[in-house]
């Protein structure tokens, strides 16, 4: 080859190598291990994954801690994870390797997600990240992912690289602590259900209630030891810590239907405004563990389980359950800190199917109230509690109450709504008579059952 030749071919083999250089350059700005070596200052193979799993419930508020962390460093970066439906079937680890056969598994868009953080307030969380910021004085990337029940993936993951191990150490329990202080549950009320997609279970928030005391129509002395064991044992939690004696405290409300115990659990709900309240019902009941897991970290807290009774010798709504559900209930009330200011509140229905099993586990209930069927006087107080703003004549409410012994507040409410009605679908005004024609109806024999939902006497016993 002429000297010429030789010269003109190293020149374009320089340009060719050049070329392919800036292409392999451009290549690794656009990978995740490029990217990921560029602000760790090392190849993130050689260095370990720290991986939390965070449970559902608690995903807003790590999403938080995570951005307040980041807010904190005016040079941070967020960049996405590509790879499609596979990046959530891999740790942040298989992702790399995968990287190198896969270039689809690169940097990709961030993925936002809409989740509530209360009753009527969503947030926009982080779906799916990487955020790359420094973190006392060291390069640090932090990825985190939400939980996908329809890939397997119940709970949600974050995975923290850094060359420096105790920077992770560190930013890892200043997210726990301010994922904790700042948590959208806290104070909050809470519903918790089964999930048909895994075993962690759902929630909801919902609504506290506004009540007042004028809205709840019991004994004096009935409304004053419910408050005062709920409530009343909060307000003196650093006294009672002080002389050893512990907060937890199970209290088991007991009554015929539509006699009051939801409305009275509502009213407590509303007066317990700093607490965490947790309500089960059915099926939920199964998840009481996962419900004093929450109640524990959110304390003060109050977890509702309404017809307890239902679970008293079932082992039906958990699979392979070897002893009654209501067992596991207070087993867990058991192993909570004498110190954890948690109230449990239980209702029933049929309170000798759930004594039996109570006294099997005596101290975890310290405290049963009956809520009773009204009295007359009560009566007359529910009658016009339901029926303000309507112009029935006390003398009236007075003989409907006097007329409907032994029947609950839900059949006082109906009678109410019922009288309404009457005057509604004939274009009238309320009055006393559309109030007697309602009793009439539900004291007709034809209402027997009606009667018997409400919680009304039998027509016999009138």
């Amino acid at each position: 080859m002429a000297d010429k030749d030789l010269s003109e071919f190293l020149r374009d083999f320089a340009a060719v190598a050049k070329a392919s250089e800036q292409v392999e350059r451009r290549d690794q700005s656009s990978t995740l291990s490029g990217v990921l070596s560029g602000h760790l200052g090392t190849s993130p193979s050689e260095l370990a994954v720290v991986a939390e799993d965070v449970p559902a419930h608690r995903y807003a508020d790590v999403d938080i801690a995570i951005e307040k962390i980041a807010a904190a460093d005016p040079a941070h970066r967020l960049i996405g994870i590509g790879g499609g439906q596979m990046r959530w079937h891999m740790t942040l680890g298989d992702l790399l390797q995968m990287e190198r056969f896969d270039r689809r598994m690169g940097v990709g868009q961030v993925e936002y997600v809409t989740i509530p953080v209360g009753p009527s307030e969503q947030r926009v969380t982080i779906g799916c990240g990487v955020h790359l910021i420094t973190y006392a004085g060291s390069p640090v990337a932090i990825a985190q992912r939400r939980p996908n029940p329809k890939f397997g993936q119940p709970e949600a993951l974050i995975e923290v690289l850094s060359p420096d191990r105790e920077a992770i150490g560190a930013l890892l329990d200043e997210v726990r602590a301010l994922s904790l202080h700042d948590s959208v549950i806290r104070g909050q009320v809470v519903g918790l259900e089964p999930s048909d997609q895994c075993d962690a279970p759902s929630y909801t928030f919902l609504q506290r209630p506004e009540l007042t005391e004028q809205d709840v129509i019991l004994p004096d002395a009935t409304m004053q030891a419910v408050t005062a064991h709920v409530l009343g044992i909060g307000e003196q939690a650093d006294q009672l810590r002080k002389h050893g004696q512990h907060l937890k405290r199970g209290v088991l409300l007991h009554g015929a239907p539509g006699t009051g115990k939801t409305h009275t659990v509502r009213y407590l709900m509303s007066k317990a405004r700093d607490h965490t309240v947790i309500v089960m019902s059915g099926p939920a009941l199964a998840k009481i563990r996962d419900a004093t897991t929450m109640a524990r970290a959110m304390q003060p807290a109050i977890v509702v389980l309404e017809d307890c009774d239902l679970i008293a010798q079932s082992r039906d709504i958990m699979a392979g359950q070897p002893k009654p559900l209501l067992f596991e209930l207070l087993d867990a009330m058991d192993g909570l800190d004498g110190d954890a200011d948690i109230t449990f509140v239980l209702t029933t229905n049929r309170v000798d199917d759930l004594e039996a099993a109570l006294a099997q586990r005596p101290g975890r209930v310290d405290l049963a109230v009956e809520i009773p069927k009204p009295d007359k006087r009560a009566r007359v107080a529910l009658l016009r509690h339901y029926a303000a703003g309507t112009p029935f004549s006390d003398a009236t409410i007075e003989r409907m109450a006097g007329q409907t012994d032994g029947t609950t507040a839900s059949f006082a409410k109906e009678l109410v709504r019922r009288a309404v009605l009457l005057a509604v679908v004939h274009d009238e005004d309320p009055s006393d008579d559309h109030l007697e024609r309602a009793l009439g109806q539900l004291h007709s024999e034809s209402q027997n059952t009606t009667r018997s939902l409400l919680g009304g006497a039998d027509s016999a016993t009138r």
